[in-house]
This record gives C-alpha cells, structure tokens and sequence, in this order.
C-alpha cells in the first residue's frame, strides 16, 4: 500500500475529511519550500500538492500565475523540485502530488521523469493540461514506476470523460468546483452537492473538491460533500504577503484553522 492509499486509509478510518494544501515549488526559493512541507504536515495537512513552475500556467489565476514567476526567477527547475522532495524524504511521510503542465515532463522525457519522481519520493502527478484520452504514453511510463495519475473532473465533463477518468485514473479524483482558472472565490457553487452526487455514481476513488476555496467556512461546506479540499490559491497569497518567520506563523495559522474547520461541525451547505 503506497503512502496515498495509506494516508486515505487513515482518514476514512477515523471518519475524517483530507485536506490538500498547495504550494508552489522554488517561492520565493527552493529552501523555503523545503522547510514548508514538514511544516504542512504538523499544522494538519493531509497531502501537499507541489505546483512545478511553469511560465504559461493557463489553468491558473493571477496569484498562482505571480507565484510561478517568483520561483522561475529564483532558478527553479523540475530537477532542483525532485531534488527538494527527495530531501523532504528524510523527515517527512506525507503523500506529495506534483501538480502542472505536461511540457516540462515531455522535455524531461516520460520513463526518466517517472523514474527520477518514484526515486525522490513523489506519490503522484497531476497534470492539468494533460486529457485523460492523450495520456497513454506518460500513464504507462508513471504505472510502471508505481506513481499515481490524478485527473480532473469539472462542471461541465460529459458522461464520457467521467468514464475514462473512472477507469484510467488512481489515488484520487480532483474536481474543479468551479469553471475557470484557479483563484479564491467569495462563495462555493450551490450546485456542488448536485454534481458531486453525479460524479459518486460512476467513480470509486476519493474526490477532492479544490478551486475557489479560500476561507475555513468555505473548506467545511465543500468537506460535508467531497472526501477531502484542496486549498490553493489562498495558501499562496500568504507568499506574497509574507516572508521569514512570519510567513511560516501565518502558513500554520490558517492551515490549522482549515484542518480544525473541516473536521468539526456541521459540514453541509
């Protein structure tokens, strides 16, 4: 069992809900997120996804946009991201889904991108411009080497692509709550539980319901119908906001306060 399906094991043992936090790999430096993911991990977080910069993020806002050009010009690269996770390995057990653009594998090259991650100890990917119908040649090589492939479902998947992604993908879905690019959204969509229900009839694996998720009382309402969330963009505005020893206070601060929102109360809209 693999630490992802183990981690989601737990969870569902103690009748939990996940909470995925994002980061962006290299802001402002690499060191820095090196010290973030044991410190995700003690303030509640269940799964860190590792956003690898990229210079056109199309499926992301502006705040993840401004982020990736941060850790551009500090020299990151996928190699130095591998890197960093390989060395987080020391300390730390949590599941760490890289999450991006399919270019900086494909000049990476598949079989040594999945065999350089598995190596590093990264538990999956999560590539956003990547459909599921195209992803044969990287499922192939990231299968082989024991990573998971995490697909996206959003508002507007037809019967189709909820098939194929039911049958292709592993660890877990995530769905887009939202259409659109990444961004923090003043209220979470009325018709979630609706489509949510739907995606529960055709697909097994857990769903994290991410996009848009900005407070603790959005996380809890999106928890009562989804398996876990994932918060983003919210977590990222805190790296431009902040830097030092108080960016790590703020960071535990509203990481625990997302973990306590969505594992107490009532969580339903």
């Amino acid at each position: 069992m693999d630490r992802l399906t183990r981690r989601f094991t737990t969870i569902a043992h103690h009748n939990s809900k996940a909470l995925v936090t994002f980061i962006t790999a290299g802001d402002p430096d690499l060191a820095t997120t090196a010290e973030m993911i044991p410190l995700l991990e003690k303030a509640g977080a269940d799964i860190i996804e590792l956003g690898m910069p990229f210079s056109d993020p199309m499926a992301d806002g502006p705040t993840i946009q401004l982020s990736s050009e941060r850790a551009l010009a500090s020299g990151t690269t996928l190699e130095a991201v591998l890197a960093a996770v390989r060395s987080s390995r020391a300390t730390s057990t949590i599941p760490i889904i890289l999450y991006g653009y399919l270019n900086p594998i494909h000049a990476y090259g598949y079989e040594r991108f999945a065999s350089d991650a598995a190596q590093a100890g990264l538990d999956g990917v999560l590539l956003v411009d990547m459909p599921p119908e195209e992803s044969g040649e990287f499922l192939a090589a990231a299968t082989a080497n024991g990573l998971n492939v995490i697909f996206l479902l959003t508002p507007t998947s037809d019967k189709s692509r909820i098939a194929t992604v039911a049958e292709l993908g592993n660890g877990f879905v995530y769905y887009v709550t939202v259409t659109g690019v990444t961004g923090a959204r003043q209220e979470v969509s009325s018709s979630l539980a609706a489509e949510l229900g739907e995606i529960r009839k055709k697909v097994k694996l857990p769903i994290m319901a991410g996009f848009g998720i900005s407070t603790p009382e959005q996380a809890a309402s999106v928890a009562g119908l989804a398996d876990g969330v994932v918060v983003g963009s919210a977590i990222v505005k805190l790296f431009q906001q902040y830097s030092g020893a108080k960016l790590k206070s703020e960071v535990t601060r509203f990481v625990k306060a997302l973990k306590q929102a969505i594992s107490n109360g009532d969580n339903q809209l």
